[in-house]
């Protein structure tokens, strides 16, 4: 697979291997593994190879990626008003982000058999 999209933090990306996102945060340590198991839509930029599609997740493909980073994004500043009223409110908000790297996307059979027992077994219930 050349490129996948995916689901995480109620958003959804489209990925491919050696890229670099931007996400809500997600727990772990810099430099540990992660894996992202919904999988929308897989594909790739060849002309003749099929785009597999969802229904409403493709079956038995992951993304696996490392975490770069843990850190806040920028500040956004947030000021409501209400005209002749004197009402006047300022307030900012830092959203915390991880920088995540793609390394591979694993597709069907390859990414069950990789996975430990209890990720397999999941899969099938």
């Amino acid at each position: 697979m050349h490129y996948a999209v995916i689901r995480t933090g109620g958003k959804q990306y489209r990925v491919s291997p050696g890229a670099t996102l931007r996400i809500e945060r997600l727990d772990g340590e810099v430099g540990a593994a992660i894996e992202f198991p919904e999988v929308l839509l897989a594909g790739s930029d060849d002309g003749g190879a099929p785009v597999h599609i969802g229904t409403p997740l493709v079956e038995g493909t992951v993304v696996r990626g490392q975490i770069v980073a843990q850190g806040r994004d920028r500040k956004i500043l947030v000021y409501k008003k209400k005209r002749r009223k004197n009402y006047r409110r300022r307030r900012g908000h830092r959203q915390s982000i991880t920088t995540v790297r793609v390394t591979e996307i694993v597709a069907g059979a390859a990414a069950q058999a990789t996975a430990g027992p209890e990720t397999a077994a999941q899969g099938t219930a």
